[in-house]
């Protein structure tokens, strides 16, 4: 079955035309959004070097490991709050066909997912804060084996996407 493009309204001055039949980027606002999230997250790491200067205070302990440490925590900062996020954002896709969800991402290792329509138990939104502030939304699709996620895509997107993500799982148990 051909499927109709459908055009949502994105709250900007044009209308969005999205056809799932063909593959779809998740929503650019999320280069910003998964930076704030990295940076964020490496605050963490941070507290690996101090806590062996800690250590180490006092000790026949080598002072360069805590440096060493902080220079890869440094690096790691630095990657996620800067261009690891737009590395991510360009290798994530998705399609959603009258029989699967193919979900495709994946930097050094790339992942091609594949899930069937008639597996699917139930679709979700979820919206953090973080993506609420980018007015964004994951969409979360449960099969019995196990749970797959589209990040970062614009409410309205999320929105059909969950829609018509349970309208095909609805007519794929009706045709059983």
């Amino acid at each position: 079955m051909e499927e109709q493009p459908q055009e949502i309204n994105t709250g900007q001055e044009t209308t969005q035309t999205v056809s799932f039949d063909e593959f779809q980027k998740i929503d650019k606002y999320a280069i910003p959004a998964w930076r704030v999230g990295g940076g964020f997250g490496s605050l963490i790491w941070w507290l690996l070097p101090f806590g062996i200067s800690l250590y180490g205070m006092g000790r026949d302990f080598p002072e360069w490991i805590p440096f060493a440490l902080a220079v890869v925590v440094l690096i790691n900062s630095i990657s996620q709050s800067t261009f690891l996020p737009y590395i991510r954002w360009k290798h994530w896709s998705y399609r959603i066909t009258d029989d699967e969800i193919e979900l495709r991402r994946g930097i050094f290792i790339k992942v091609n997912t594949l899930i069937p329509i008639n597996r699917v138990q139930h679709v979700d939104t979820r919206q953090g804060p973080l993506y609420r502030s980018y007015d964004l939304a994951s969409v979360t699709i449960s099969s019995a084996a196990t749970t797959h996620e589209i990040p970062a895509l614009s409410e309205d997107i999320a929105d059909l996407v969950r829609e018509k993500i349970s309208i095909l799982a609805r007519k794929a148990r009706q045709d059983v």
